[in-house]
């Protein structure tokens, strides 16, 4: 066992990977409190067809500059098309009614067709968007873990330094709005986190699976707690662990990661789920002594 695991760490590949996944993991759910907040579950999922389209087009600017590898550019191509689909999505947004629904579903759908479309006319097909849409550990580089390092501590620095403002407005946008704060410049800032976090992730569990790295492990931690900043530490604990257990079963095992770490994102919380009625009849079982 203990040869393995260092056959597994002596690994560049595996190097990689780990990094990358404790990066994701760590970074994802940071951003998912504030969606799950804002009741905006689903954002991440929606900013991932739409960024699809930004992977295509870095892969045709590629084929036009000649740039090798074709795909150089696909999450820097990614991370552009990702942020402006996130900002227009929170126009959309606040325009509300059917009509921004409407608004939203058009461009979700237009975002996988046109990565698609695009794809094919640099001169690929739809099967070099499947490591993207399902995620490739085995084609992450050097490179890619420098561009996510960066991309992570930008999250990290307006997520959990705005920690404060971020919540009011997740929480209480009215509120927010009546003492002063930039309502507007903040949902932007999520909105922008969120486009990155979605870039950052698509190599580990692939656009289609990242909502539920930025989501699962959220809903893990409400479950063992009601403190805003505990679920925040608690489900990026829990991001990290899945990501790296994920790695570690698709060492032993010929199964794809992406696939593998949401299976046990989700499957922490159905077991946080049987866990909570007993945490909440202690508490309300402490609660009655301290009264008494």
């Amino acid at each position: 066992m203990i040869n393995e695991i260092s056959l597994m760490l002596g690994d560049p590949l595996m190097q990689r990977a780990f990094l990358i996944a404790i990066l994701v993991g760590a970074c994802g759910p940071v951003v998912g409190t504030y969606l799950v907040q804002r009741r905006l579950s689903l954002l991440g999922d929606g900013v991932g067809h739409i960024a699809l389209t930004g992977v295509a087009l870095g892969w045709l600017i590629g084929s036009w500059l000649h740039v090798r590898p074709a795909d150089a550019l696909a999450i820097p191509g990614a991370v552009v098309v990702a942020t402006l689909g996130s900002i227009l999505i929170e126009v959309v947004r606040r325009r509300g009614g059917t009509s921004g629904d409407l608004a939203l579903a058009l461009m979700f759908y237009g975002g996988i067709a046109g990565g698609v479309l695009i794809i094919g006319l640099a001169g690929g097909t739809s099967r070099n968007l499947m490591g993207y849409l399902f995620g490739s550990i085995s084609a992450v580089t050097w490179q890619d873990v420098l561009i996510t390092a960066i991309l992570c501590a930008v999250i990290l620095i307006v997520g959990l330094g705005f920690r404060h403002s971020l919540f009011a407005v997740s929480n209480d946008e009215d509120f927010a709005v009546a003492s002063g704060m930039p309502v507007w410049f903040l949902n932007i800032a999520i909105s922008i986190v969120a486009a990155l976090t979605v870039t950052v992730a698509m190599r580990v569990v692939g656009l289609l699976l990242v909502s539920a790295l930025m989501i699962v492990p959220v809903a893990v931690a409400q479950q063992l707690t009601h403190s805003f900043s505990r679920t925040m530490l608690i489900a990026s604990i829990v991001g990290v662990l899945v990501c790296l257990a994920g790695l570690m079963f698709t060492w032993r095992f010929d199964v794809a990661p992406g696939a593998t770490i949401v299976v046990f994102a989700i499957g922490i919380y159905l077991l946080a789920s049987l866990i909570h009625p007993l945490l909440h009849h202690r508490r309300a079982h402490h609660h009655r002594i301290s009264k008494a």
